[in-house]
C-alpha cells in the first residue's frame, strides 16, 4: 500500500474514467500516458469497467489503472483479475475493505468524517478518498479534517477541477486529485484522443506550475560578477546582493563568482511541487545529477540539476 501512495502521490492526479465502450480503453491509456498521466480509476458506472481495466493494461502495461465505484467485494475480484492494482470506493466499505485486505489488494474507502478517517487507520491505510469533496466542504473541511491525523493521505475527489486542484494540491496531506475532468466523456466517445492526451500535458503543466526563477551567468571571478550585476542595475535598476557564491541583479540575474555548472552558466525553473516534477520528468526519459539534490528540513525535495543542458546551460528545479 504505501508503494502504491508513493506511486499515485508521484503522479498526483488520478483521472476518474467511466467508459461505455470498451474498445476505445486501449487508445486512451495510451493517450493518458504519452500526456503525463501514466494513471487511471476505471469505475463500475458501467457493464464496460473489468474490460477497460483489461485492454488499458494490455495496452500500457506499465500504467497504474484501478477500479473506482467499487461497492462489493465481487467487482474487486473481477477487477484485480483483469490487472487493477487499486480498487476505491465512494464510501467507507468494510466488506469491500476487509476482502481487499485479505487479498493484498490495494483498496482506497471514501470517507469524509473523522469516524470515517478513523475506522481506516484501524486496518492500517494510509490513503483514504476524500469524497465527495466540494459537497463536503472542499479545501477548508479537508484542512479540518485532516489535522488530527497526521500520517494519514488524502485523495479528494468529487468536484475537482483544473482550476481548483491547485489549492487541494498545496495541503501536504493531499497525495493526489481525483477528477473526471481530464477526461471529457464527449471527446471520449468522438475518439479525440489527440485532444484528451493534450489536456493531459496542459492539466500536468497546470499542476507543476513551471515558471523561470532565475538565469545564472558563469563569471571568472566575483570582480567580473560584480562588474555584471552593476550593468544589469544602472540600465535596469536591478538592485544587486552579494551572497556567498554569486552576485544577484534582482531576481531574474544572478552572476556566479566562479564558474559553475553549464558551459554558460544555469537557468533555474521554479514548480509548485520539486518532487512531483522530479518523478515526471523521470518518467519522460530524462536523467538528474542526483548528487545536486537539495533537501528541505522535511525531508521534501528542494532543487536538483537535469543531467542534461539546454543551450549550453545546466537547468535546475528549484521548489516554489
Amino acid at each position: 500500500m504505501n508503494e502504491l501512495l508513493c506511486e499515485i502521490e508521484s503522479i498526483g492526479m488520478v483521472p476518474v474514467i467511466s467508459l461505455k465502450d470498451a474498445e476505445k480503453a486501449g487508445a486512451l491509456a495510451k493517450a493518458l500516458s504519452e500526456g503525463g498521466i501514466p494513471c487511471a480509476e476505471v469505475t463500475f458506472r458501467t457493464d464496460a469497467c473489468v474490460e477497460s481495466i483489461r485492454r488499458m493494461k494490455k495496452a500500457c502495461p506499465e500504467m497504474l489503472v484501478g477500479a473506482g465505484t467499487v461497492t462489493m467485494k465481487e467487482q474487486a475480484e473481477e477487477a484485480a483479475k483483469a490487472g487493477a492494482k487499486f480498487m476505491v470506493s465512494p464510501g467507507f466499505n468494510h466488506e469491500v475493505v476487509e476482502y481487499c485486505m485479505g487479498h493484498n489488494i490495494a483498496v482506497i474507502p471514501g470517507c469524509s468524517s473523522p469516524t470515517d478517517v478513523e475506522q481506516a487507520m484501524k486496518y492500517g491505510l494510509h490513503l483514504v478518498k476524500f469524497f465527495p469533496a466540494e459537497a463536503a466542504g472542499g479545501v477548508r473541511m479537508l484542512k479540518s479534517l485532516s489535522g488530527p491525523y497526521s500520517g494519514m493521505k488524502f485523495m479528494p475527489t468529487g468536484g475537482i477541477t483544473e482550476a481548483n486542484m491547485g489549492e487541494y494540491l498545496e495541503l501536504k496531506q493531499v497525495a493526489a486529485c481525483g477528477g473526471s475532468f481530464m477526461v471529457p466523456e464527449n471527446l471520449v466517445e468522438k475518439g479525440d484522443f489527440i485532444t484528451i492526451r493534450e489536456m493531459a500535458k496542459k492539466a500536468v503543466h497546470e499542476m507543476l506550475g513551471f515558471e523561470l526563477a532565475h538565469i545564472g551567468l558563469n563569471m571568472k571571478n566575483r570582480d567580473e560578477a560584480m562588474l555584471a550585476a552593476g550593468m544589469f542595475e544602472s540600465v535596469f535598476g536591478f538592485q544587486k546582493s552579494e551572497n556567498d557564491n554569486s552576485i544577484f541583479a534582482g531576481s531574474y540575474i544572478e552572476a556566479m563568482k566562479s564558474p559553475f555548472l553549464g558551459e554558460k552558466g544555469h537557468i533555474a525553473v521554479r514548480t509548485n511541487d520539486a518532487g512531483r516534477a522530479l518523478s515526471y520528468f523521470k518518467r519522460r526519459g530524462f536523467s538528474f545529477r542526483e548528487e545536486s539534490a537539495v533537501y528541505k528540513m522535511d525531508g521534501t525535495l528542494g532543487a536538483v540539476y537535469f543531467r542534461e543542458e539546454i543551450g549550453g546551460f545546466a537547468v535546475h528545479l528549484v521548489q516554489k
